[in-house]
């Protein structure tokens, strides 16, 4: 029998690393700086400088961080921000975490993002910003959406969750809006050892606000301008994501072979395949087909051991969570259709050019 082929193969990445992780941990260990700390510091100033950014505050978490950006802009409640029904629902989270209302537009059937053509219309005098997801590591049409939000005089958050690496018209995502926010929990393209997150952002005074609201709202130990939270990031993630830092720039080119490949496997068969837009160089955090028969492919390649996942199955307006918000089921028709139809694929710098082609195979098998 075939050697089964993981959805996600997190060891596969650790193993090269091994030695040299133990050695920045057991640093870390040896100077007991737990919480924040010199290793943090260090990676924030790498990861700013990857993004090509001014600040980069490392936060607990990505959830954390779209936390503290909505508290940077003031948002609170009554306020609206406009967003996508189709990510993960901690986008959604951090507007309501201020008491503010997620307010959804419909996405692009081919990218799986927010669909540009919706955003204005759905513009009221209560919007105070645009949340766009770059879904998957795909770019959000960044043009547009600032062009709308410079007419509305609206900040723009990028969401940047997937997306580390992924570029719009050559430059690397994080800076185009007022500030952006990353993940690093373990699975991302950057994982931790952990949860982890960041903000990024061109803006002294927004940076400066972040670092002391993730500490208990101190800019100074004991002295608290305003209420804050526990949001620090560890000290062991800060020196774990500064050894896997140095090799995201050939991880994301791995995975963009990897999606290559696929193109090339799948392109007989009546899957919908990820496209990339003419501006956008993907970071594909996932590799997500297409089918009405979802569920019975996914059977098929569960049967013969090749792992997938379902990203994303329920849109968040249809979650019971926010059932308060009004919205019903055919109210955003293209995201309820791809959350029908979603099936992700194993993609991952480590996967071999024997699996990869044994995952063609076994998809192509079912459609014979």
């Amino acid at each position: 029998m075939n050697q089964p082929i993981p959805y996600l193969d997190l060891a596969a990445q650790l193993r090269p690393l091994r030695a040299e992780l133990d050695a920045v941990i057991a640093k870390t260990l040896d100077n007991c700086t737990f919480c924040l700390g010199p290793e943090v510091a260090q990676f924030e100033r790498d990861f700013a400088g990857f993004c090509h950014a001014q600040h980069a505050v490392g936060f607990n978490s990505g959830t954390s961080a779209l936390h503290v950006a909505m508290r940077l802009l003031d948002i609170g409640p009554g306020d609206e921000v406009i967003t996508t029904p189709f990510t993960f629902v901690a986008t959604s989270w951090a507007i309501s975490y201020v008491g503010a209302r997620p307010v959804y537009v419909d996405i692009d059937d081919a990218t799986c993002n927010v669909n540009p053509d919706l955003v204005e219309r759905t513009i009221t005098s209560h919007t105070r910003a645009i949340l766009p997801v770059h879904l998957y590591g795909h770019p959000c049409d960044l043009d547009r959406l600032l062009a709308i939000c410079q007419h509305h005089n609206l900040p723009l958050v990028e969401d940047a969750a997937q997306a580390h690496g992924a570029k719009y018209r050559g430059k690397v995502v994080g800076t185009f809006g007022e500030m952006a926010e990353f993940s690093f929990y373990p699975g991302k393209n950057l994982g931790a050892c952990g949860e982890g997150g960041a903000l990024v952002t061109n803006n002294e005074a927004h940076a400066a606000r972040a670092r002391a609201l993730r500490e208990h709202g101190a800019s100074q130990r004991y002295y608290h301008d305003e209420i804050g939270y526990n949001y620090r990031m560890e000290g062991l993630q800060g020196a774990v994501l500064g050894v896997k830092l140095k090799h995201l720039a050939k991880w994301t080119e791995a995975r963009r072979r990897v999606a290559q490949r696929y193109h090339e496997l799948l392109a007989d068969t009546p899957l919908q395949l990820p496209r990339e837009s003419d501006y956008a160089e993907s970071a594909y955090h996932l590799y997500v087909v297409r089918h009405p028969r979802r569920d019975e492919l996914k059977k098929h390649l569960e049967a013969h051991h090749v792992g997938c996942a379902l990203h994303y199955p329920l849109p968040l307006h249809l979650q019971k969570c926010y059932q308060s918000l009004g919205y019903q089921a055919g109210a955003f028709p293209v995201a309820e259709k791809a959350a029908r139809e979603c099936l992700s694929l194993p993609i991952y710098p480590e996967l071999t050019e024997e699996q990869i082609d044994r995952v063609g195979a076994v998809v192509s098998d079912f459609f014979k």
